[in-house]
Formats: structure tokens, C-alpha cells, sequence
């Protein structure tokens, strides 16, 4: 919150106006909202409220730390929107191979594979990414994965429109998870 410290002698004036046409203007049902002290705040803050919120988000990304190899980024994904969603594809610069993957029971053994057909997020819900279940892979990591390290990706959707995200390093045994080449099938 910015101070009401007078950049000029008129800001405290204009304050009180705002606050008095706010009181006046008010009444059962009515909202009240922050006043702006410049027009460009106005408009930053217009612009912004008439910003949808994108379709798809991701809460909580994180990836597994690790060194060179294999790991995976974990989530939830969220659609906003009316309408079902499907991520086909997703990009890292931290890996050249990234890749959808889902852990399915095969003849009594849990393994990693590709997700065909991606992963499809209900309207208005969301489909969780987690170790031992849906999760996106990355093969053939270039370097380290440190605790809080900040990871960028890129989810690609089947209409073609991006999300971008960063996942945050982060340690986890898990369970039975390895994901290190040569180790498991995927």
C-alpha cells in the first residue's frame, strides 16, 4: 500500500473527494472501490480487471530435483473456462525431450509411459499431476536440478495456445518413483 504522502497538495483533496463520492454513491448491494491516485493507475487497473484469466493455470508446479538424466514436474491443472481442455505437448529448456506421461498397471507392474492423447482437463476442473500418476517428463535433462531452483515450461494445447509456467526444485523420495535412465520402462 502506497503512503498518502502528498507528491502534490492536491492528492490528499482528491483522496477526500473520491472517499466522499464513494460514501455518497453507496448503498445496499453497491461495492466500493479503490480509488487510484493517477489516471495511469486508472487505466492499469481497468485493463486488468477487464483481463480474463487464462484458461488453464497451474497451481503449485514443482519439479524433481536431481542431476543429469530424467526427472518430472508435477501440478495441478486448472481450466477456467467453459470448455473442455487437452495439453498435447510441453517444452523445457532444461531438457530437449519432454514429454506427456502417464504410470499405468502393466501385468501387475506399475509403468511410465506416453499419455495418448495428452491430458484432458474438464470445464471448470482441474486433473492433478503427481508422482506415481500423470506427470510431465523430462529425458535427456543438461544439468542440475537444485532445491528452489526456478524451471520454465511451455504447455501446448490442442487448439494450439500456450501456457507458460515455472516449476520450483524440489526434493522428494517419493515412492518407488525413479526416474533415471535405464531404471524402469517409460
Amino acid at each position: 500500500m502506497h503512503s498518502l504522502r502528498s507528491r502534490s497538495p492536491l492528492l490528499p483533496a482528491a483522496a477526500l473527494a473520491v472517499a466522499a463520492l464513494v460514501s455518497g454513491c453507496g448503498g445496499q448491494g453497491t461495492t466500493a472501490t479503490t480509488a487510484s491516485a493517477s489516471p495511469a493507475a486508472a487505466t492499469a487497473t481497468a485493463t486488468a480487471a477487464a483481463t480474463p484469466s487464462p484458461a488453464l493455470t497451474i497451481t503449485d508446479p514443482w519439479i524433481k530435483t536431481g542431476g543429469k538424466g530424467m526427472t518430472a514436474a508435477f501440478g495441478t491443472l486448472v481450466n477456467n473456462s467453459d470448455a473442455e481442455l487437452t495439453v498435447v505437448s510441453a517444452t523445457s529448456p532444461l531438457s530437449p525431450t519432454v514429454e506427456l506421461h502417464e504410470v499405468v498397471d502393466s501385468g501387475g507392474k506399475m509403468v511410465m509411459r506416453p499419455k495418448k492423447g495428452g491430458f484432458v482437463v474438464p470445464a471448470r476442473g482441474s486433473h492433478p499431476l503427481t508422482p506415481g500418476g500423470d506427470h510431465i517428463m523430462l529425458m535427456g535433462v543438461t544439468g542440475k536440478v537444485e532445491p528452489g531452483a526456478e524451471v520454465p515450461f511451455t504447455l501446448t494445447l490442442a487448439d494450439g495456445s500456450t501456457v507458460e509456467f515455472t516449476a520450483i526444485g524440489k526434493d522428494f523420495a517419493g515412492g518407488k518413483e525413479n526416474y533415471q535412465p535405464g531404471e524402469g520402462k517409460h
